[in-house]
Parts: structure tokens; C-alpha cells; sequence
């Protein structure tokens, strides 16, 4: 299967340069470019690919935290950092880089980079990645910052048209992807799918709340909203919660 992969440069030329090599030197499908660290951020929230070549020199997120945001995904790609700056090649590896390329690109160089990527791709060594479990913690948003919170943390979640607002007790965040998308960032046997629009944690539901057509309202810990479970997963949330 021929690996798919995306650009992350700020500057064109670069970015065509990069598209060049990978093209004269590889089989990879390079399926998207991008100039901006938060629209590389945001591209993840609803797809995936197998590699992505990044930058660090981005504006609105820089190459080191995108990575790391990404770490905490799912299904995660390969990075490949591409780079006029050695100093961070440290810190690239402690996040798993697959390699570390300096700007001006040398073609051997790129081209050595790129052959061992398909060969190992061919062995199986590395695939599409997916970690044996979920993991412990998301990345969110407020306030245009990026916050890391513990699931364990979060009571419940309600869609937002394109966005998910996450509620934990004391605070509420935007998550930049649909409540689909979110919900499989977290683990079935906690978090549970009440309602199209809600996902609660059933660790943090305080009072269930008989409603209409043998529905349910479920009350949070220390939060005072009311979130419906509905009709068409109320058997499940009785079983669930033992009703």
C-alpha cells in the first residue's frame, strides 16, 4: 500500500521543494500541503494519514507543540521534522521522530530519509499507528491556548455544530472536531453516548432523573444542567447503570 502524507510549511517554495523530492524520490502520496500549524491541528480532528513532514517554524502552532498535540491521538502519524534550526533535534526525538531533516535540503540526504521510510513501511515495522490503549489525556481548547486535561476529568460533552464544548466541573473547553470524533478519543467502558448531541462519563453522573417515554435526565457532580438520555438509548443506559 503506498503511504499518503501531508506538507506543513510556512513558505511555498519550500513546500514545492519538499513535494519535489518526495515525488523523484519516493512513492509516497503527498495528499495535502499545509502553511499553518492550527489548520494542520485541525485536519487531524476529522482525518488521518500516514506521514506527515513538518515544519517547526509555523505560525499559530509551532511544529514541536503540533507534535505533541498529536502525540496524544488515536491513530498518529510518522513525523519527519524538516528544519533550518539543529537546536531542537533533541526534542524531536523524545517525541519519536522518525528523522530530522536540516534545511537547505541535500537531495541524497532526503532521498536516503525517504528509502528507509517505504522499506520499513514495506516490512511492517511501522503502519498506520495505533496504540494498544486509549489515551489518558486530550488536547482542548480555550481562550486560543491549548490545555492537556486528564479524561478523567471531563463529566460530559455536547456537539457544537462543527465543534465539541467539553465541561469538567470547574471549567469548559472547545475540542475543534464533531462529538463523533471526539467520542472516539475516549474509553467505551467510561464514557457513554446518552443522546446525538451528548456524551457523558457515568464515574461522574450524581442523579438520574425518570423523564417522558421511560427516558432519563442524568445530573453531573457539582454541575447543575440537566442532560438528556434519549429514547433510543435509554435500554442501554439502563443497563448501563443497573436500572
Amino acid at each position: 500500500m503506498t503511504l499518503r502524507a501531508i506538507i506543513a510549511e510556512d513558505e511555498l517554495p519550500a513546500q514545492e521543494e519538499l513535494q519535489y523530492l518526495i515525488d523523484t524520490y519516493s512513492s509516497i502520496e503527498v495528499t495535502d500541503r499545509f502553511d499553518d500549524g492550527l489548520d494542520v491541528l485541525k485536519y487531524f480532528q476529522e482525518n488521518t494519514t500516514d506521514v506527515l513532514f513538518l515544519d517547526i517554524n509555523l505560525p499559530s502552532l509551532d511544529g514541536m507543540m503540533l507534535a505533541g498535540s498529536l502525540a496524544q491521538f488515536k491513530h498518529k502519524p510518522i513525523i519527519v521534522f524538516t528544519t533550518a534550526y539543529k537546536e531542537h533535534a533533541a526534542k524531536a526525538f523524545e517525541l519519536e521522530a522518525f528523522d530530522y531533516i536540516l534545511k537547505p535540503y541535500s537531495e541524497e540526504r532526503v532521498a536516503a530519509m525517504l528509502k528507509k521510510l517505504e522499506s520499513q513501511k514495506a516490512s511492517a515495522d511501522i503502519d498506520r499507528i495505533e496504540p494498544a490503549e486509549t489515551p489518558a489525556r486530550l488536547n482542548v481548547w480555550k481562550d486560543e491556548k491549548i490545555y492537556v486535561i486528564n479524561l478523567k476529568e471531563i463529566a460530559y460533552a455536547e456537539a457544537d455544530e462543527k465543534q465539541t464544548t467539553v465541561h469538567t466541573k470547574d471549567e469548559v473547553y472547545t475540542y475543534p472536531g464533531s462529538i463523533s470524533t471526539f467520542e472516539q478519543q475516549l474509553p467505551a467502558d467510561t464514557f457513554f453516548r446518552c443522546h446525538r448531541s451528548y456524551i457523558v462519563n457515568t464515574e461522574k453522573i450524581h442523579e438520574i432523573l425518570p423523564w417522558f417515554h421511560n427516558t432519563y435526565l442524568v445530573k453531573m457532580k457539582g454541575l447543575g444542567e440537566q442532560i438528556p438520555v434519549s429514547r433510543s438509548k435509554a435500554k442501554e443506559f439502563r443497563q448501563i447503570m443497573r436500572l
